[in-house]
């Protein structure tokens, strides 16, 4: 029998199955009201499609516990239909469908360090470092004079990714980029 978690244990990121499928918390409120049964009400994010599920648990109600793995992989390639990635330690590889991973692809380069994770022994999704640092390969040349305050310019880079940098970045220089915002952070120094 899996592991179950009580409506008590509820907190953010908690990893629990419904319906068959891996969900993680995202937010859950206790609520009493002055008549009737307490209740927590739970917003949970599927791990594997990004869909929402809103639920309301009466107190006492369990919930599975997903079975869930994180592995350090490294990035290998990606052959059009799966991204490949080999683990760190006994040097297995595995491929994750590339429309199961859109989002996180575009930051993803050759030899870069994830957390592949796993659902039921099958991998499922990829966490990204919060940080990479790319090349860029095209932007537009900065002008002189052009100091407006918190302007920006699109940057298309090695990675596959396109954020905004400020003006006077360069096209050929390599940046440091926020994952999980896709926001410019620095440059990265010569």
């Amino acid at each position: 029998m899996a592991h179950q978690y009580d409506t008590s244990d509820f907190r953010n990121g908690l990893k629990v199955v419904i319906d068959g499928n891996p969900y993680t918390v995202t937010y859950f409120q206790f609520v009493k009201p002055g008549k009737g049964t307490a209740f927590t009400r739970t917003k949970m994010k599927n791990m594997i499609t990004g869909a929402v599920l809103e639920r309301t648990y009466r107190t006492g109600e369990k919930v599975d516990a997903a079975d869930i793995e994180e592995h350090n992989m490294q990035y290998l390639y990606d052959d059009g239909e799966f991204h490949h990635f080999m683990n760190n330690e006994d040097f297995s590889q595995v491929a994750i469908p590339s429309d199961g991973i859109k989002e996180e692809s575009k930051f993803l380069t050759p030899e870069l360090s994830v957390d592949v994770i796993f659902f039921e022994g099958r991998p499922i999704s990829v966490n990204l470092p919060n940080f990479i640092e790319s090349e860029i390969l095209y932007c537009e040349p900065g002008v002189k004079g052009n100091t407006a305050t918190g302007a920006t310019k699109s940057a298309d880079l090695a990675c596959g990714a396109s954020v905004q940098v400020p003006l006077f970045v360069e096209q050929g220089e390599t940046i440091r980029v926020d994952t999980r915002t896709g926001e410019y952070v620095s440059r990265v120094g010569k």
